[in-house]
């Protein structure tokens, strides 16, 4: 009977989620067009970083309390899902169109992001000095972000939301008092939300027999990026699908510099990074972003195989952590079948898509 008390914070953690999507979703859309801002711009800045809260609370929690590979392990494996797991869904879904400025410009910084995290772990350790690069780096990579948008607006009118404009009798559900209410609120229900469905689901996985071991590397791995998730969902049900892929390249490139950067700068100590997060998770998180370029760039858009196919490589990829911490006799003949032949296939199938696209004129 124990089991069933936390059904009920289940249930209400996710329609709190499900509905804070929506309202984030709704009024930051509405914003976009109001400010004559395109949705990319809302989606890789504000729902991206909004819906970063959770890692950013976590981090910081983590480092001031001295732990370190929680702070670490949250940003890495929140990105590793970030696009396995939400853009994977998502996708399957509905194809996901991917903006050009997404492709030229905010993809690339994303793998850049990952790789000068990756340089800056060789040594074992995050600095003070290196989180304020980190997080100095955001602050210009928004700036950019914006200034792109307004560029792009002023030699492409259309880009404006002109067809949209602002009048004086419009109802007042779309004035931008409103919509930035709307965010807010969709925001603390987000946050909220996926509190209650964490701790809901960890009790209840208790309640149940299961290892704190495996619930710590399901549960709690995805809890932090369940408001991108259910954000994402329904930016793509809605068809708001600059949002859906913004948010998760956003997010991505705001836990990186934002999150890892400020909980490095207001560390007392350097944050160390552990030999197993710079030996595996850290260079899975670099190999992630880099698998973007490939699926991005053909076509400009990620088709229901591809969503399927990041799906599939993220239960591989939890699969491999349950297998290194339970049973490690059956981890090296999972690892040898991963590297020598699925791996290799998928590099190879990526391969021929690039030259095909390439021929066919569609690679950007």
């Amino acid at each position: 009977m124990s089991a069933l008390t936390h059904v009920l914070p289940f249930a209400a953690g996710l329609a709190a989620l499900v509905a804070g999507a929506e309202l984030l979703v709704r009024g930051s859309s509405k914003l976009a067009r109001s400010w004559g801002v395109g949705p990319l711009v809302i989606g890789l800045t504000i729902v991206a970083f909004g819906t970063s809260t959770p890692e950013l609370a976590v981090s910081l929690k983590a480092t001031l309390t001295g732990q370190a590979d929680l702070s670490v392990g949250n940003v890495v494996g929140s990105n590793i899902a970030n696009v396995l797991l939400i853009l994977g869904v998502c996708a399957l879904v509905a194809p996901l169109r991917v903006a050009l400025q997404l492709v030229r410009s905010d993809v690339w910084v994303m793998v850049a992001a990952s790789g000068v995290v990756w340089g800056l772990s060789i040594d074992g350790e995050i600095s003070r000095v290196e989180g304020l690069l980190l997080a100095s780096s955001l602050v210009l990579y928004t700036w950019h972000a914006v200034r792109q948008e307004q560029r792009q607006s002023k030699t492409d009118p259309s880009e404006q939301g002109s067809d949209q404009p602002r009048q004086s009798h419009a109802s007042w559900t779309e004035h931008w008092s409103v919509n930035i209410g709307l965010a807010l609120a969709g925001l603390a229900l987000l946050i909220q939300g996926s509190e209650w469905l964490i701790d809901a689901a960890l009790a209840l996985g208790r309640d149940l027999g299961i290892s704190e071991l495996i619930l710590g590397l399901t549960v709690v791995a995805v809890g932090t990026s369940l408001p991108e998730l259910a954000t994402s969902f329904i930016a793509t049900l809605k068809g708001e699908r600059d949002i859906a892929v913004g948010n998760i390249v956003g997010s991505n490139i705001f836990n990186l510099l934002g999150v890892l950067g400020l909980s490095a700068a207001l560390s007392p100590v350097a944050i160390q990074v552990a030999e197993s997060a710079l030996r595996f998770d850290i260079p899975v998180m670099t190999a992630v972003a880099v698998a973007c370029l490939p699926i991005f760039f053909t076509g400009y858009r990620i088709d229901r195989w591809e969503g399927a196919l990041f799906l599939g490589y993220y239960i591989a990829y939890v699969v491999y952590l349950v297998l290194d911490a339970t049973s490690p006799q059956a981890l090296q003949p999972y690892t040898v079948t991963m590297l020598g032949f699925v791996i290799p296939l998928t590099v190879a199938t990526l391969g021929i898509i690039v030259v095909r696209s390439w021929r066919n004129g569609k690679l950007a």
